[in-house]
């Protein structure tokens, strides 16, 4: 009698660890939408027991590093982190608060692609990688060509695979005060999949369908449950005049967003669903503000996450 509980215990302990087993490993670089250069977007992304990480959005890396060493979530050095464990960047558009930490780090990383839209290379290559900005670590551009990085264009709703690792990233087109374009990524493996969004005008304000096109897109992932987080900025509180905003959400405007996204799921499977905020901008209490604002707007029951520099977070 006493065998067969035991085994009984044994298979129901061993099923609940299953069902609780993580598909993704999220390390946030950086987490916040300005003022504080070393904090800024940049998040690594591995399967879950994976090492092998790419980085969506990279304003800041090093110091994002040193934070999450600190903090225990990664054991080897900072430069060996970067050279041996990020495999790849994901870069939602050209801005210093997204690419900066990937430039100033350049020099001491390892060679790697760089995945993005074409416009968001040709910052790269004109802006950036040049003689008289730092210098051309890319594969193409101005002379001399130092090809540490390799560009890898992205074609919008083209799936590829990210370069030593099991992961899959599609690219969808997002408005950042239109015609400027920034990206979301849908990155999966074989067990699932992660949202994340570059900077993002709503598209009442930015006149545009860049984000319904999305939710329409990645709604039957998350009636599948295959979705199993969507990271999503909101950098601005409601205070915010609508003309002022320049290509961001703030609280109403992302509620409202997402009432569109549960027009393609259901209200019922959103509940308890994992959205990650990110982009909020520290000027003040303003980012205190910007999250008592969101849990306010919360009426869909999502299960609202703010992340932490260097602190991991599993899905």
């Amino acid at each position: 009698m006493f065998k067969q509980f035991y085994l009984f215990f044994f298979f129901f302990v061993a099923s609940i660890t299953a069902s609780a087993q993580s598909v993704f490993t999220v390390l946030p670089l950086g987490v916040k939408g300005g003022l504080d250069e070393s904090n800024l977007s940049a998040y690594l992304v591995s399967s879950a027991g994976s090492s092998n990480f790419i980085c969506l959005d990279a304003g800041t890396v090093y110091s994002g590093l040193s934070v999450a060493r600190k903090k225990g979530s990664i054991q080897k050095t900072e430069p060996a982190f970067l050279k041996e464990n990020i495999k790849g960047y994901f870069i939602s558009h050209g801005h210093l608060d997204h690419v900066a930490g990937l430039i100033l780090n350049s020099p001491e990383d390892s060679k790697k692609p760089i995945y993005a839209l074409s416009e968001v290379l040709d910052v790269f290559k004109s802006n950036y990688f040049t003689r008289n900005a730092w210098a051309n670590f890319g594969s193409e551009g101005e002379a001399p060509i130092l090809n540490k990085y390799r560009y890898v264009p992205l074609v919008p709703k083209a799936e590829i695979v990210a370069e030593e690792t099991d992961l899959r990233v599609q690219a969808f087109e997002l408005s950042h005060i239109k015609p400027y374009k920034s990206t979301a990524f849908l990155v999966s493996n074989t067990a699932g999949a992660l949202l994340y969004l570059g900077d993002t005008g709503a598209d009442s304000i930015e006149k545009s369908t860049d984000l319904k096109n999305l939710w329409q897109e990645i709604a039957p992932l998350i009636s599948a449950k295959q979705l199993k987080a969507i990271f999503i900025e909101v950098s601005f509180p409601n205070s915010q005049a609508d003309d002022q905003l320049f290509g961001h959400l703030n609280p109403r405007l992302w509620a409202q967003e997402m009432k569109v996204l549960a027009s393609f799921t259901s209200i019922e499977a959103l509940k308890g669903f994992p959205v990650v905020i990110t982009h909020r901008k520290p000027s003040g209490t303003k980012e205190e503000q910007i999250k008592r604002e969101v849990l306010a707007e919360n009426t869909l029951g999502l299960k609202l996450i703010f992340p932490q520099q260097g602190k991991m977070i599993s899905f």
